[in-house]
């Protein structure tokens, strides 16, 4: 049974974003910042000022490279990058003196109008700031009381509690002292960006879901390549007894899943998924074992890398080596 660890950590120091990308990324969150900072010093001097706290998967360092996507404007030709990055916006206070959803969403559109050419989006959940190569940067805002759990502005449904942060203590609590349970999380990032890559009507479900999933049914192994396998299993395994994800923290009662549409298209490329790893590890050629796996992570697995032998005929010259060597039975 051909072993592809090697192969799978090298995969990850790929998917994984990279430093510049990052010290990027942190410019830009910086920007947006500042000049929400500026607009309230300037415009709402009688206001609570925000706060900012990171979150997401960028906070969580589950983010990983996203697969360029050529697309054509106006008759151009572009090279875009899908990722996100999140950055709460926090108005710290007494409830006495709260706005309302819209008025804090109109303050921070007003306050950043016009940073990017490509130009913002007032969501219901965030505002979101896009970016010339495809990036974005969501903004949700939240309410605070000292000692009270957050509430999101959210425009459709008014003020909901929710805590980011209690959602990163819990993956971090999660994921101490077990590096690979970070690398599981990126790895399932990764296939589902290729799947999409591939099949661009269909979405797959969130990136936030496959790390409660991966989180609450992970599988340790010395091996990421079964460490994945198991993972998989045991996440669909759950999802067929009930295709259902709850949020750890608090809004704890809110089904992620409920307004997923695709999940007998999503069940079915977990299936695919796990019978095609499941074959990878039979093989015992570690070439033909990589090539299985890539058939679900794209060209960026590194196949290159693969050896194209046998681990049993590895095992045994190596045996026969070793024998070689040492002393022989009689004299």
């Amino acid at each position: 049974m051909a072993n592809c660890h090697n192969l799978f950590t090298e995969f990850n120091s790929t998917i994984r974003l990279k430093d510049s990308k990052r010290k990027s990324l942190k410019k830009s969150r910086k920007s947006l910042r500042d000049k929400i900072r500026k607009y309230f010093d300037e415009e709402k001097k009688d206001e609570i000022k925000p706060k900012f706290s990171k979150q997401g998967s960028f906070a969580l360092d589950t983010i990983v490279e996203p697969i360029p996507v050529e697309v054509e404007e106006d008759g151009v030709k572009k090279t875009l990058l899908y990722y996100d990055m999140d950055d709460g916006v926090y108005f710290i206070g007494d409830i006495k003196d709260r706005k309302s959803v819209q008025t804090y969403h109109t303050w921070i559109v007003d306050a950043i109008e016009g940073h990017t050419q490509t130009g913002l989006m007032d969501k219901n959940t965030c505002v979101r700031t896009e970016y010339a190569d495809g990036h974005h940067i969501d903004m949700p805002i939240y309410f605070k009381e000292e000692g009270k759990t957050p509430e999101l502005a959210h425009k459709a449904k008014g003020w909901i509690e929710s805590d980011p942060k209690s959602f990163q203590d819990w993956f971090e609590g999660k994921v101490k002292d077990k590096p690979q349970l970070r690398r599981i999380v990126r790895y399932l990032k990764a296939w589902s960006n290729y799947r999409e890559t591939q099949r661009t009507d269909k979405p797959m479900v969130t990136g936030f879901i496959l790390t409660i999933l991966a989180a609450n049914h992970y599988h340790s192994n010395d091996r990421d390549d079964i460490a994945l396998k198991e993972t998989l299993i045991l996440i669909k395994a759950k999802l067929d007894a009930s295709f259902s994800c709850y949020r750890p923290t608090v809004p704890t009662n809110e089904n992620l899943l409920a307004g997923y549409g695709h999940k007998d298209y999503f069940m079915d490329c977990l299936q695919k998924f796990i019978d095609s790893a499941t074959a990878a590890l039979k093989e015992p050629n570690q070439k033909k074992s990589c090539e299985l796996w890539q058939k679900y992570f794209g060209d960026r697995f590194p196949c290159g890398l693969a050896k194209d032998e046998d681990e049993e005929e590895k095992l045994s010259a190596s045996f026969i080596s070793t024998a070689s060597a040492s002393r022989p039975w009689s004299l």
